[in-house]
């Protein structure tokens, strides 16, 4: 009898687990089932949201002959209030370089996003070879525009497909031959995995460097008729930075140029110099014509100067005398 009941209480312990398990099973799927639809629901919200930046009825293709790019009186404003930009005029002509400088929040990204229309102006006009761009889809308008960025977007995927980004048809000799004019196809071999490494969240494995290496060989890649490099070389140190330069200027060699610089030692160079304050061209001109006038541009390139010529006072060899 007591062999019986010990029987009973065993089987007892099986069946319990027996249960649990399949019941503990359901409440992770409700949960997930649960998660999913409110991921759809949000999903849905998204694509009922209205896009702030539209193609105009009937507009056709960007017919791109040169790349003369034309700011007419544009004046512009994020919200309300303040302006951002206030009355910018400039050309820059086929195969230029034009710089922009000057503080911080003074409007130089500015002009690269009303270029690329991620925002539509509040009055005066945008053309490239003559065509408003507001008239064209945006789609050709971007197909022949190349950005590289400050702030370098990273999907969690491999390095070959992040730098195929910039033309997803693209094989991958093509992908490493703009991998080598970046200058990273190296440091690329030099891990495990190669091209096919993954690059973590946003790029979480690679350096500043890197990362802003792997936006210049999209836009390599890319061949884009028009180049706007927001401060494409920030990140980099001092050797990599004029190995990068080289590479970029081969890349801009006969292409219509804007660059967003704060060291201005990188853009001496430059066709046109457009000093920018308060949303507005305060100073015009290359470099040395700048230099020569003694204005804004002039105060910044002496300060700059002197800030490389400063020596840190723990980096000076001591007196051990």
């Amino acid at each position: 009898e007591r062999h019986v009941q010990l029987g009973d209480v065993s089987a007892k312990k099986h069946k319990v687990p027996n249960l649990y398990m399949p019941l503990n099973w359901f409440g992770t799927y409700y949960r997930m089932i649960q998660t999913n639809f409110i991921d759809m629901e949000n999903m849905f919200d998204l694509l009922k949201e209205e896009t702030e930046v539209k193609d105009v009825p009937g507009a056709g293709p960007l017919r791109f002959h040169k790349g003369r790019i034309e700011f007419e009186n544009v004046h512009f404003s994020y919200a309300d209030g303040q302006e951002t930009l206030q009355d910018v005029s400039f050309t820059v002509m086929p195969g230029q370089t034009v710089a922009l400088v000057g503080p911080s929040g003074a409007g130089k990204s500015t002009i690269l996003r009303l270029l690329f229309r991620f925002y539509d102006i509040s009055s005066g006009c945008i053309r490239i070879d003559g065509q408003d761009i507001s008239q064209v889809t945006q789609i050709s308008l971007r197909s022949h525009i190349g950005v590289v960025p400050q702030d370098t977007v990273l999907f969690n995927d491999t390095i070959a497909n992040n730098i195929r980004y910039g033309r997803v048809t693209a094989g991958d000799s093509e992908v490493e031959a703009a991998a080598q004019a970046a200058g990273i196809h190296d440091a690329i071999l030099s891990f495990p995995e190669g091209y096919e490494t993954q690059v973590g969240e946003r790029g979480l494995k690679l350096s500043g460097g890197e990362k802003q290496r792997v936006a210049i060989a999209r836009t390599i890649l890319k061949a884009p008729d028009i180049i706007l490099l927001d401060e494409a070389t920030s990140a980099l140190d001092t050797s990599n930075e004029r190995a990068i330069q080289a590479s970029l200027a081969k890349v801009c060699t006969n292409r219509t140029t804007i660059v967003i610089a704060h060291r201005l030692s990188t853009v001496v160079n430059a066709d046109q110099i457009l000093v920018i304050k308060d949303g507005c061209i305060i100073e015009r001109g290359r470099h040395e014509a700048l230099l020569s006038r003694g204005g804004v541009y002039a105060e910044m390139w002496q300060l700059q100067q002197q800030g490389q010529e400063t020596v840190p006072e723990e980096s000076k060899p001591q007196d051990t005398a």
